[in-house]
C-alpha cells in the first residue's frame, strides 16, 4: 500500500548563486522557505514540479521536499531542508553573513 502524500514545497538551487530557493504561489523563486508554496496534493505537487524542472535557466537540482505548516509559512521537515535554509556551511556567506 502507498505511502499517503505529506505536504511538499518544490525546492532548488539558483543557477548563478547556487542558493537553496524555493518556489512560490506566484511562480517565482525565494531564498526563504516562508514564502515558498506549501503543496498538499499529490497532483498539484506534480504539476509544480514540471513547472520548476522547466526553468533550467534559472535553476538546478529541483525537487519536493517534505514540509509542514508553521506560524509564518512552510518550515523544513528534515535535517537536511533546515540545514539548506541556513546557507553556505563553509564560512559566513550570504545568509549566514547577514546574521
Amino acid at each position: 500500500m502507498p505511502r499517503a502524500f505529506t505536504p511538499k514545497v518544490v525546492t532548488a538551487n539558483a543557477l548563478r548563486e547556487g542558493d537553496a530557493v524555493w518556489l512560490t504561489p506566484e511562480d517565482d523563486w525565494s531564498r526563504d522557505i516562508a514564502r515558498a508554496e506549501l503543496i498538499e496534493d499529490e497532483a498539484v505537487a506534480q504539476d509544480r514540479l514540471l513547472f520548476a524542472q522547466a526553468q533550467a535557466d534559472r535553476v538546478v537540482g529541483v525537487y519536493l521536499a517534505e514540509a509542514a505548516p508553521g506560524p509564518d509559512g512552510p518550515e523544513p521537515v528534515h535535517f537536511r531542508e533546515a540545514f539548506r535554509t541556513r546557507g553556505p556551511s563553509n564560512r559566513a556567506h550570504g545568509k549566514q553573513a547577514r546574521r
